[in-house]
């Protein structure tokens, strides 16, 4: 991919996530899956909290950022208003915060969980799925040009936490649930109890996906913090 797409800076967080796809994808993972819960959820944490943000930070502001190009052909001047009012609406990060959680608690219903765990065709739907609207989440948050960015960047602090609690919510009732959720025996290779293995995949995304997102928050909050010191200091 030649550099001038992505940037200088953006070649290596987009190797660094692509390399993460690879390795959860290709690795024994897919398979470990199907028996423990855990190994599932990893899965899910790696691809939506790990891999999406170095894809979002690799292309980000390039040529290849949807966000940018997407809002630049949606400007009013080119004489399609729906477009123009429909664009901002499915790029906004709260919108995509909104999307992410739908598509993540509904796979992470017992008959689509279990469905993805034993079926191939249906896992790769599945993490398909989980990498688009974490890439959609974190490229509302992150993409466009500079002066996009900053117009976008309080409601992408709000799309991060929103994301960053229903993570935390959905993580809590599972690593807190009295009993397995799930129609899954016992972790053999582990020597975990279905529901420790369940407790184990909580805490996972607890751990992942509550706090990628509330650093990114963070992140864009400090962003913003920054412009008005210098906006102050500069009079």
């Amino acid at each position: 991919m030649p550099m001038t797409c992505i940037g200088r800076h953006g070649v290596w967080p987009l190797a660094c996530g692509l390399s993460v796809l690879a390795a959860v994808w290709f690795a024994p993972l897919p398979e470990w899956s199907r028996h423990s819960f855990a190994a599932h959820m990893g899965m899910h944490m790696s691809v939506v909290a790990v891999a999406a943000p170095l894809l979002a930070a690799g292309v980000a502001g390039g040529r290849l950022d949807p966000v940018r190009w997407l809002a630049a052909n949606a400007s009013p001047s080119n004489g399609d208003a729906t477009k123009a009012l429909l664009v901002p609406v499915l790029l906004s990060p709260l919108v995509a915060s909104v999307i992410e959680f739908i598509v993540v608690w509904a796979w992470h219903a017992p008959a689509p969980h279990h469905a993805a765990r034993h079926s191939a065709g249906l896992l790769v739907v599945e993490q398909g799925s989980f990498l688009a609207v974490g890439l959609l989440v974190w490229l509302a948050a992150f993409g466009g040009s500079g002066a996009q960015r900053h117009l976008r960047a309080a409601t992408g602090i709000a799309g991060l936490l929103l994301t960053s609690m229903h993570m935390t919510l959905l993580g809590v009732l599972l690593a807190l649930a009295a009993r397995p959720l799930y129609g899954h025996g016992a972790d053999v290779g582990s020597g975990l109890t279905a529901l420790q293995d369940q407790h184990l995949g909580g805490v996972l995304m607890l751990l992942f996906g509550g706090v990628a997102y509330m650093a990114g928050a963070l992140m864009l909050l400090l962003g913003l913090l920054r412009e008005r010191h210098a906006a102050v200091a500069d009079g």
